[in-house]
């Protein structure tokens, strides 16, 4: 008998032992199933990104052909007054820094402390480990509503004061389950390796858990991000004795409802005040399309660079050994 024999792996265009099909070359079906899915998913990426492109188109074509309905596909009338606009508008710069400051705060405090509990929940050793995580998911079901929690943001002294942007949303419970899960399917072997050479659960965590849980931090980090940009309603709420305080979204809303209050008035009273300069400034509908374009531009900037990471995150407990 020879010392050893190796089983010949199968050329282009034979078929393996199990007689599973070809090896290295694709069957008329995989091609067919590859061309359907690569339309599918193209037409599908078409129709979610068209309304973005639709809503730029339209904020640097012509206002009067805007109104009119008669931008479709390509812009018409090219102009940038639309965005212009938006510098003049009062203590907006203010409302950028306001919310840009309440997101990446917000947004850090979030992701550490979602880190953090996600990793004391999956531990034994926590002190009614089990209660605390319960505690936790019931508070996504039940919510007291807006009165209550006006009240209770009142009586914490959180009204009128940035520290009601930040505190309300460090405690993030959802996004807790997700790092949970996450760190539940890191190779506990690691984890215990570090401990019997001495380290402690927070050197663990910091040096073992932390990076491996890149994934799913900036996953949770595009939620919060999101969220703390888009927020008005505890602006508008919270903030009415502190106008330093709104948020871009606030403002912008603001100046929304002024600007078509103001473009009622005029257009009632007649040729005089109605002028074709004053009704290009005060077109309802090309402010509206200019504002949700002001507001999700730096979602849009921002979004490609974590992508890759939120790829990984999202796919969190689709395997499991």
């Amino acid at each position: 008998m020879e010392a050893s024999k190796r089983t010949p792996k199968p050329g282009p265009g034979k078929k393996t032992a199990a007689g599973m099909g070809v090896v290295g070359r694709k069957t008329p079906g995989d091609v067919i199933f590859d061309l359907i899915n690569h339309c599918f998913f193209g037409i599908f990426s078409l129709l979610c990104a068209f309304p973005f492109y639709f809503l730029f188109i339209n904020t640097i074509s012509d206002n009067d052909l805007v109104q009119k309905g008669q931008i479709k596909l390509l812009p018409r009338g090219i102009n940038l007054s639309n965005y212009l606009a938006m510098l003049n508008v009062s203590d907006l710069g203010q409302a950028f820094l306001v919310t840009i400051a309440r997101t990446v705060l917000g947004t850090g405090l979030m992701v550490a402390a979602s880190g953090l509990v996600g990793y004391l929940v999956t531990k034994k050793e926590m002190w009614h480990r089990k209660f605390w995580y319960r505690f936790l998911v019931i508070t996504m079901y039940f919510n007291a509503g807006t009165i209550p929690w006006y009240l209770n943001m009142s009586m914490l002294g959180l009204t009128n004061h940035f520290a009601a942007y930040i505190i309300p949303a460090v405690v993030a419970p959802y996004n807790i389950i997700l790092v949970k899960t996450y760190i539940e399917s890191i190779p506990s072997e690691l984890e215990e390796s570090a401990l019997i050479d001495g380290a402690g659960f927070f050197t663990v965590f910091t040096r073992i858990i932390w990076p491996l849980c890149k994934p799913i931090l900036a996953t949770i980090a595009i939620f919060g991000a999101v969220g703390h940009w888009n927020s008005y309603t505890d602006s508008l709420i919270l903030m009415q004795s502190a106008p330093e305080l709104k948020t871009v979204q606030h403002r912008l809303f603001e100046y929304l409802n002024q600007t078509t209050n103001l473009a009622s008035v005029m257009s009632s009273g007649g040729g005089m005040l109605a002028s074709a300069v004053a009704r290009q400034a005060m077109n309802a509908k090309v402010l509206k399309y200019t504002i949700s374009m002001v507001t999700v531009i730096p979602i849009l900037v921002v979004y490609p660079f974590m992508n890759r990471y939120f790829e990984k995150g999202i796919m969190l407990g689709a395997v499991k050994g």
